[in-house]
Parts: C-alpha cells; sequence; structure tokens
C-alpha cells in the first residue's frame, strides 16, 4: 500500500479486495501467468494468499519474490520462471516483470500487425493519472507492450481477449500505454 499509494485503508482490506476481484474473475481451472511481486512478507503469509485464489498460477519472479524462493514458495505454484515466451492464438507474448526497454527489435515496421509480438510486463506499479518515478519510462513502452500490473487494471487480473484489445488498440491509433492513463 505504501509503495503505491493503493487506496485501502488497511493490509487486511487491501489483501480482501485484490483475493475478491481475482476470484472473480479467475475460474478453478484458469490458468494466470503472474508477473511478479506476488504479496510481501514470507512464506505463510505467501501460503496464506496462494491458497485463497482460484485457478493455476505460472509465477514470473519479481524483485520482491526472489528473496522467498529459499523459503520453497516454488512449490505454491504450478511454474516458476524469471521470463517466459509463450504462444497465444498464434501471436508470440513475452513475459517479465520487468518491462523490456529494447523491445523493438522484435517488431520491425516491415512485419504484418498480425505478425508482431507482445510484451506484458509489471513492476512499474503505473496508475491512472500516474505522476510516479517510473513516469520517464511510459514514453518509452512501444505500442505492443502492456502494463498488467493490478494497479493500472482496477486491482484485477487481465484477460488476454482484454490484453489483446488495449494492445491492438494501441498498434491502430499509434500510441502506447499513455492512451489509457
Amino acid at each position: 500500500m505504501k509503495f503505491c499509494n493503493r487506496p485501502f485503508n488497511t493490509i487486511e482490506e487491501h489483501d480482501k479486495v485484490l483475493i475478491d476481484n481475482w476470484n472473480a474473475v479467475v475460474g478453478p481451472d484458469d490458468t494466470v501467468f503472474h508477473l511478479g511481486d506476488f504479496c510481501l512478507g514470507g512464506a505463510p503469509k505467501w501460503r496464506e494468499v496462494r491458497e485463497q485464489l482460484n485457478g493455476h498460477i505460472i509465477l514470473i519472479i519479481g524483485n520482491h519474490d526472489d528473496r522467498n524462493r529459499t523459503q520453497g514458495i516454488d512449490a505454491l505454484f504450478d511454474y516458476v520462471s524469471y521470463q517466459m515466451r509463450i504462444l497465444v492464438d498464434g501471436r508470440t507474448v513475452y513475459l517479465n516483470h520487468f518491462p523490456f526497454m529494447c523491445f523493438a527489435h522484435w517488431n520491425s515496421e516491415k512485419y504484418p500487425k498480425d505478425h508482431l509480438s507482445f510484451a506484458l510486463s509489471g513492476h512499474v506499479h503505473l496508475q491512472k493519472n500516474y505522476e510516479g518515478s517510473d513516469k520517464s519510462l511510459i514514453s518509452h513502452y512501444l505500442p505492443t507492450q502492456y502494463d498488467v500490473c493490478v494497479d493500472f487494471n482496477n486491482y484485477t487480473p487481465v484477460s488476454w481477449e482484454e490484453i489483446n484489445n488495449k494492445i491492438n488498440y494501441q498498434i491502430d491509433n499509434h500510441c502506447n500505454l499513455q492512451c489509457w492513463m
């Protein structure tokens, strides 16, 4: 709450809202790619939170997660990695906690729109009307990049359909995340 100025009065309220929002959109058999900073606290807190969440979770390690790996948190997830490249509906999607700042190498104007790779990240905790220390990074995002952090997405996981629609909007309108701010 203090790092991101989240609008909750207590950590209990914060956790309840995020867990309720998660379970409202994630079913027991759904797979979620969580792009890091799963929760703050040691392994007992991680277990408590994970036990309340629906779905299968693939965790991409964030900067606040790594220190808990020695406490056995990997066993809470279906898979744990520092980054991934997946194929969704025929599109290559790069997953990393940190935004790729050199992603342009993968996306040249010579490629048709349906062949562009997408890159999803978290870390910067963007918010509407964002004025934080990472604001300057936003201008370097390409239209094919999107921040899936809960701070930028109403404290709720984002579906592939929503991500795909938003990124395609950014491509069609030659804009980046600033379109949504």
